[in-house]
């Protein structure tokens, strides 16, 4: 099977060496996992439990979305197929649709099976087909493939990430294409340090000699990735200098990173606010991070007054957006005033009155 696959050339075979105790924090989504570890079985089919469809992973890149596609084969001890959707695509009229059923039939005949298809929004983009780009054809083969979610009766359960929203095409979202879609964000205080015990771990390292609470509240906005790739930098500045790694050498590995919650704060926000009424949280704590708050913990004005601090800091340059807010602190949490709300964007919009007349915000 694992010869056919490769000969394909649109599937991959992946033997996992990652466990389900490596990823760090989405307890939530790991539950929902861990319920369904026995649902192709005989017993659960005689029990009346239908077979689990898929799941959609949206949130941000760098946390752990491809590494728990991985883990979750570990964990039912079922064979991963990767779906190149890249490969699917050919310049010879109606190969690319035939490609996409030929993938199709060889995952239903490793079954059961996971297959997971990774960034699906690159493949299946809204924008990407009309019948003067491609004739339709990234259309035809999307439709093949919808409907296959829906209709499927072999036991391959989908599992397949996507970074960008805004891409996905809506009929892929509706209940019925997945079992559920979870949206990951970045990690929490706690998950955070359960990121770092982990890293420290698969490095040999014990993580009682480290002052993990505070990285862990240092890093705060910092992914998954970012934390690993600071635990490997301190690794490299210190091969050959000293003996071993300490605390300070990953606060300063910390420092010297400009996380992605930072260089891409405003499109995170507008995947927060997305999310946040339309998908379940992977972790237990709902959102957390550097946006504390989210509309659907909103009444009505509230929202209003949200969204308009939105905007105002989306129009502003990225430096003096990022004065105001070391000056102002973040937007006020849902359990503050509405007058608090107002006073803020009151003095947010003076403040940034006040640096764009200057210039260069100095």
């Amino acid at each position: 099977k694992e010869q056919i696959i490769r000969k394909s050339g649109m599937l991959e075979y992946y033997r996992t060496s990652e466990a389900f105790a490596d990823v760090g924090g989405m307890d939530n989504l790991k539950h929902w996992l861990e319920t369904r570890s026995l649902a192709f079985s005989e017993k659960a089919r005689d029990f009346g439990l239908p077979q689990p469809k898929g799941i959609l992973l949206l949130g941000i890149q760098g946390c752990g979305k491809s590494l728990l596609c991985k883990a979750v084969a570990s964990l039912w001890k079922l064979p991963l197929l990767r779906l190149d959707v890249g490969k699917i695509f050919s310049g010879i009229v109606g190969s690319s649709e035939e490609n996409v059923r030929k993938a199709i039939t060889i995952a239903e005949s490793v079954a059961p099976c996971i297959l997971w298809i990774d960034e699906l929004e690159k493949g299946f983009a809204v924008t990407q087909s009309s019948p003067f780009s491609d004739a339709g054809t990234t259309s035809r083969v999307f439709a093949t493939f919808v409907t296959w979610l829906q209709e499927k009766t072999a036991p391959v359960f989908v599992v397949a990430t996507a970074n960008d929203i805004s891409q996905l095409p809506p009929e892929l979202m509706r209940k019925g294409r997945f079992d559920e879609i979870f949206f990951v964000d970045l990690p929490s205080e706690e998950e955070r340090a359960e990121i770092f015990r982990i890293h420290l771990r698969k490095r040999r390292r014990d993580p009682g000699r480290f002052d993990i609470q505070y990285l862990a509240r240092i890093s705060e906005g910092y992914s998954g990735a970012e934390i690993e790739q600071a635990i490997v930098e301190a690794l490299y500045e210190v091969y050959g200098v000293k003996e071993d790694i300490e605390t300070a050498d990953i606060v300063y590995a910390l420092k010297q990173q400009v996380p992605l919650s930072r260089t891409m704060r405003e499109a995170i926000q507008n995947r927060r606010l997305w999310a946040a009424t339309r998908t379940v949280s992977a972790s237990a704590d709902r959102f957390p991070g550097e946006v504390a708050v989210l509309p659907d913990q909103l009444d009505e004005n509230k929202e209003t007054i949200y969204l308009e601090f939105l905007a105002l800091e989306k129009s502003l340059p990225g430096d003096v957006a990022f004065r105001i807010r070391e000056f102002l602190g973040t937007f006020p949490g849902k359990h503050e005033d509405i007058e608090k709300m107002q006073l803020y964007v009151s003095d947010y919009k003076r403040l940034a009155s006040k640096l764009m007349q200057r210039g260069t915000g100095e």
